[in-house]
């Protein structure tokens, strides 16, 4: 078996992750959060055990509840809405898809007319071209540039969803430059680092196995990513797995293995004991991943609130640590799952 390295939780992840973790500590039961956390199964049933409640409009959150935004970014209407409904309301966001609404926002302004490259009906897609609908243009493949209506002499520009494939967003790149040469294109790329970490390990492995499993939800546009390119790297065949349930019973030869940005590393050790390679586990390693996004600046405040009024009550005149509040650094999200779960 080759494992491929990076894989699995991102830095926006596990920050979304260990933020939901921080408000279920917290809050009493029922946290309220606005679309699933994150796009896997395992991780969205552990946390509606622990109480949280999904829900896709802000009006089916009681007024004063505790409220959090997913980490697929949310448009400010909702944004505005939630924070006039709900009590304490912590946006999870990653600060990538943040960078993309800002880099929306600005072009918008500047009276640009924004192709963006994305998934129709995915939330960080709908999230995002809510910041300027006026001025923004979905495509999905390169036969929807030539559907555009972008008024004559108006300056364009190219924006991407985070977790597309290098070859999608390529190809696409390519054929907007060919139509409009004077476009403009952020200096750096709008593509999650962790997405493309996880698809250079994927080719590195995928011409060597007889078989790729993919480890994520169906639901995971990063996920899905990785399935297109294990395929368009020459692997023969490619299979994509929620868990160890759902694992074929005919995989033989040497068998790949990787999980998208979503999927929580359990479920990666679950695969790999129950493949049981005769042969032992091989590590391919591109790169080493050592990104850390730091709480929500709602979640650092009450991280210090309750930090602060901790130590009044035994005695302690110090100040909580203002840029780690609550350890948040020196844990990670599988183990606020585990300790969740215990």
């Amino acid at each position: 078996m080759l494992l491929a390295e990076p894989r699995g939780f991102c830095a926006g992840v596990e920050k979304a992750i260990k933020a939901l973790g921080w408000m279920v500590r917290i809050f009493e039961p029922p946290v309220y959060c606005y679309h699933e956390i994150v796009h896997n199964q395992l991780v969205v049933e552990e946390f509606r055990s622990l109480g949280v409640v999904f829900v896709d409009d802000v009006d089916q959150v009681p007024p004063g509840a505790p409220l959090m935004l997913s980490a697929h970014g949310t448009a400010p209407a909702v944004v505005e809405a939630a924070r006039a409904r709900a009590g304490v309301v912590v946006d999870a966001v990653c600060p990538l898809v943040t960078k993309v609404h800002h880099e929306l926002k600005t072009r918008s302004r500047n009276g640009y007319q924004v192709i963006y490259v994305g998934h129709a009906g995915h939330e960080e897609a709908v999230g995002t071209m809510a910041v300027a609908p006026e001025a923004v243009h979905l495509v999905e493949r390169e036969e929807d540039l030539d559907r555009l209506s972008i008024p004559l002499g108006s300056p364009v520009a190219l924006l991407a969803q985070t977790t597309l494939s290098h070859d999608e967003w390529r190809g696409l790149m390519e054929a907007a430059l060919t139509r409009f040469p004077d476009l403009w294109l952020p200096g750096r790329s709008d593509l999650c680092f962790a997405t493309t970490n996880r698809q250079a390990a994927l080719r590195a492995v995928a011409p060597q196995v007889d078989a790729m499993v993919v480890i994520g939800s169906a639901n995971s546009s990063n996920t899905v990513a990785l399935e297109k390119v294990a395929l368009a790297s020459g692997c023969p065949r490619v299979v994509r797995v929620d868990g160890p349930a759902e694992l074929p019973g005919d995989l033989a030869g040497t068998v790949g293995v990787t999980a998208g940005a979503s999927a929580p590393e359990q479920l990666v050790e679950q695969v790999v004991a129950a493949l049981d390679p005769a042969h032992g586990v091989e590590v391919v390693k591109v790169t080493t991943e050592d990104e850390y996004f730091p709480p929500p600046p709602e979640l650092r405040e009450l991280l210090r609130a309750i930090a602060t009024a901790v130590g009044l009550l035994c005695g302690r005149a110090d100040p909580p640590a203002e840029r780690d509040p609550g350890g948040d650094r020196t844990v990670s999200a599988a183990q606020v799952l585990a300790a969740l779960a215990g």
